[in-house]
């Protein structure tokens, strides 16, 4: 086993890192585990992290009888448990949490890799597939993404019912199982199980040892086994093609399962066609839709399949984005996008053709089908990927960021090492070793830097990797990674440090970021004694915990970037550092509206992937963020002490995305 020694990991046991506002409270919340004697502290959590880091490197050159040095293994990782401990670069959310712990061991890699992508595209060959795979992996906190490419390739029909009761297994497995019975019934391939017994589930807030967190309960199974029926049984006697709207219907049924009681976090997102007209209407056309976006998700309770309005609900639960092409007209997008900020759009030649849009076409990226929810990496069909986040406003030279790249590489490659529990999903995996090395605080790395040189920085930057990534394949006798680097939109994560997420600005220079709890968490007690403002959720299932924030260096909010500046600074970013994708969603005032359509035609060719936002600042009551004066946020500030984080437990309820704002929970 790779064990870091005891003396080296004690000299940071005392020390304290350089939290960001919410960052102690986020990660204690969060990221930290429950141990026989307490609570992990963050030099325990970076010691776990590292540790399972190296362990795959070890176990992987152990198994192919590679050389191995301990030497260079221990100086190597005490290289990276430093950097990760003074957030010089973080493992994503999932690697923070699960990252060493048994469940990796047993269960194998997936719960590791923040997103992924399955296709419908062979729905013929196995219907239920793709309906499957997104369901474990979402229950497992991946991002998954898909599309609507299998419309018309499968006839439904009325399926025969089994009257055997069928036992629901209380496992992540069981539930799955469940499903596949289900959906495989109305393509003629077995029963519909007609009687379920779940006897055998947990019961809502019930301890999940394995994974982590708390059990919703079987409720929202029977839920979806319901909703399912409602989307795909046909008019009695017929047999008709599977349409756009069914499809994503029931990968929509599926997430709303997989959210609800709020003890999950994952995302979603669904491709369709520019021209399907049924699948733009999807969530803009509620006179014809029978399931309108509630206007606050979080309030879903376990046991009701309806929002606080009555109202069934689903189609909330996916970005509904469009595979967009170079030259098309995009009026009817930008009509659409008015409002709602939908559909995204995703450039699947480009994406294809290029990795960084600097350089020439190498397509070795043909085979993609489409890109995890918030666009940043490209994906073939049952493909994961993992992410890193670098801080480059952290650093202060050019060759302390390339250090870090490294070690940030490093981590995400070692990710690759570990299979998954899905077959084609290893086969993808394996031979693509596709990773995401991003960055946030971008804004503040260009305030601290300047445009030209934050630039350069990520130019040899991305040169570096390639020639690390070379380094290190030959060494671990694997192929090089297609692609490696990315700009994710991050999420609890940038709360650590305290930078600005990914590629966006921040809110303003004083702020109110807003965190809701469950009404039992440990923390609420702790925060109120630290003088932090607790009330409770105005929809009445959870607190709502405020932060005051103050921006370091700032000089220009989200609300002073005009469009065609975010549009500029997306596509440099493509150009020079994401061989993979740029995760941005553009905000835009009602005055810019009208430039949207033009931009998009000037910056088609450069980039691959954008979504859009209305920008308002947000007036309503317990908005995540809120303009503060300077005056309010020091009078705030004057009545908080620091908090004792050590009686409180784990947040078992958050689990687990870092997907930001487009989360199917925020």
């Amino acid at each position: 086993m790779f064990k870091l020694p005891d003396e080296f990991v004690q000299q940071y046991m005392h020390r304290n890192p350089n939290w960001g506002a919410a960052g102690q409270f986020t990660y204690y919340r969060t990221y930290s585990r429950k141990l026989s004697n307490g609570q992990e502290a963050w030099y325990q959590t970076v010691r776990r992290v590292v540790e399972g880091c190296y362990q795959a490197q070890l176990e992987h050159c152990g198994m192919l009888k590679l050389p191995w040095s301990w030497t260079k293994a221990l100086t190597s990782a005490k290289v990276m448990y430093d950097l990760i401990y003074n957030f010089k670069f973080l493992p994503p959310g999932r690697g923070l949490w699960m990252m060493g712990t048994d469940y990796v061991k047993e269960r194998g890699g997936a719960c590791l890799n923040n997103c992924g992508f399955v296709s419908t595209k062979d729905l013929s060959t196995d219907f239920s597939e793709p309906f499957l795979f997104m369901m474990d992996m979402m229950m497992l906190g991946v991002g998954v993404g898909s599309d609507t490419r299998g419309a018309g390739r499968v006839r439904l029909r009325t399926p025969k019912e089994s009257n055997t009761p069928f036992k629901v297994g209380d496992t992540r497995e069981g539930w799955v199982e469940l499903i596949k019975a289900v959906l495989d019934s109305f393509v003629g391939k077995g029963l519909f199980p007609s009687i379920r017994d779940y006897s055998g589930v947990r019961p809502f807030g019930a301890l999940i040892k394995g994974f982590g967190g708390t059990a919703s309960g079987p409720e929202p199974l029977e839920h979806l086994v319901q909703d399912i029926y409602s989307i795909l049984n046909p008019t009695e006697g017929t047999m008709i093609p599977i349409t756009s709207t069914q499809i994503v219907d029931v990968f929509n049924a599926i997430g709303k399962c997989v959210v609800a009681g709020n003890v999950r976090r994952s995302a979603e997102i669904m491709f369709g066609d520019a021209c399907d007209e049924d699948f733009l209407a999807l969530k803009t056309n509620f006179d014809c839709d029978p399931y309108p976006a509630p206007e606050y998700v979080k309030d879903l309770p376990p046991s009701s399949n309806k929002n606080k309005y009555g109202v069934q609900s689903w189609r909330w639960a996916s970005n509904n984005s469009i595979f967009a092409h170079v030259g098309m007209d995009y009026s009817s997008v930008i009509d659409q996008l008015r409002y709602s900020g939908e559909p995204g759009l995703f450039w699947l030649e480009n994406a294809r053709a290029y990795s960084r849009m600097k350089d020439a076409p190498d397509y070795v990226d043909s085979a993609v089908d489409g890109c995890n929810p918030c666009g940043e990496q490209s994906l073939e069909s049952f493909e994961l990927c993992c992410l890193v986040e670098t801080m480059p406003s952290l650093h202060n030279t050019l060759q302390e960021f390339l250090k870090t790249l490294k070690y940030a590489y490093l981590y995400a490659k070692s990710v690759t090492l570990i299979p998954t529990h899905w077959a084609r999903t290893n086969a993808v995996l394996l031979r693509n070793r596709r990773i995401g090395t991003s960055q946030t605080g971008i804004a503040a790395a260009i305030q601290k830097l300047g445009v030209n040189k934050y630039i350069q920085w990520c130019d040899k930057g991305y040169t570096y990797l390639r020639s690390m990534d070379k380094k290190y394949s030959d060494w671990l006798c694997i192929p090089r990674s297609k692609k490696i680097t990315s700009v994710k939109p991050s999420g609890t994560v940038s709360l650590l440090p305290g930078v600005p997420p990914g590629i966006h600005f921040p809110w303003s220079e004083y702020y109110i970021r807003r965190i809701r709890v469950s009404k039992d968490s440990p923390y609420i007690k702790l925060m109120q004694k630290a003088g932090y403002p607790v009330e409770e959720d105005i929809f009445g299932e959870q607190m709502v915990i405020s932060f005051p924030v103050r921006e370091s260096n700032f000089r220009r909010s989200k609300f002073d970037i005009s469009v065609w500046e975010q549009f500029k600074l997306a596509a440099l970013l493509q150009r020079y550092w994401s061989d993979n994708q740029v995760s941005i969603t553009i905000t835009f005032r009602p005055e810019e509206y009208e430039d949207l359509g033009h931009a998009l035609s000037y910056f088609e060719t450069e980039l691959k992937s954008l979504s859009f936002l209305p920008l308002t600042d947000h007036k309503y009551k317990q908005a995540p963020y809120e303009t503060i004066t300077k005056s309010e946020y020091e009078k705030l500030v004057s009545k908080v002490s620091p908090v004792d984080y050590r009686p409180a437990t784990h947040e078992l309820t958050d689990k687990f995305c870092d997907a930001g704002e487009k989360c199917l929970i925020e």
